[in-house]
Formats: structure tokens, sequence, C-alpha cells
């Protein structure tokens, strides 16, 4: 006996993927984020292939993580995904310090970061469209 299965907070046309604890400062993941926001998967997945950013790679992953869910858990079509968002969050930060000169303490912030990605499928949007326009 367990708990209750929690609601699907997401629409049937969507699925996300949430990457946490990423060791890169909010700042620098948001800028690989803004190149993949509203673009098709196969694209992105492309684009982050080739970044020379560092944390592209993780973002890759989270990227290829909300496809697999789009395509096993909610039976959405591989070729309609596109990007519908990508909101980047903060986590936990790791404080160490850095002995400097006379007996003082310079600290160092090691920040790390959680992205969200939300994938929507784009042929059923525009049928979900057209049905609250014309009902």
């Amino acid at each position: 006996m367990g708990k209750p299965a929690k609601p699907r907070r997401l629409p049937d046309t969507e699925a996300q993927a949430v990457g946490r604890s990423i060791r890169v400062s909010p700042i620098k993941l948001n800028a690989v984020a803004r190149g993949i926001r509203g673009k098709e998967a196969g694209a992105a997945m492309n684009l982050l292939a080739f970044s020379r950013k560092g944390v592209a790679k993780d973002v890759r992953k989270v990227l290829a993580s909300a496809i697999a869910n789009a395509e096993n858990n909610h039976n959405l079509d591989i070729d309609a995904l596109f990007v519908a968002e990508a909101h980047v969050g903060k986590n936990l930060v790791m404080k160490r310090w850095r002995p400097r000169a006379r007996g003082r303490v310079g600290r160092i912030l090691k920040p790390f970061s959680q992205i969200t990605i939300i994938l929507r499928e784009r042929a059923r949007e525009a049928e979900a469209e057209a049905k609250a326009e014309g009902g």
C-alpha cells in the first residue's frame, strides 16, 4: 500500500526531463539553454553535439532523456517534437575558502544548477489550437 500516483502536470502533447546538480553556474547554463529554445528536437541535439561549451554535453543528455520520455512514456512522434521550454534554476552552492594575505580569507563559491526541458509535439499543438478556436 503506497501513496496514490501524482496527477500529470503537463498536457498529453508534452514531455519533460530535468537535469539536477549540474556543476556549472546558472548564467553559463542559461547561455546554452537560450540556444535551443524553440528549435526542433533533432536540430537542438545537433546544435548541442557541436557546441564548444563544456556544459552542452550535460544539456544534450537531458534533451535525449526528454526525447526518450516523449517516445516511450507518452507515445509522441519524435519527428514532430520541438523544445517548448528550457529553463534554468539555481541549485546548491558549495562554499570554499582560500587563504589570503594578512590572515584573511577569500570566499570561493562553487554553484550548481538545474535545467528543465519541456518538449511539445507540433502537429497536435496546431490541432488543439484549431479545436479551441472552432469550439
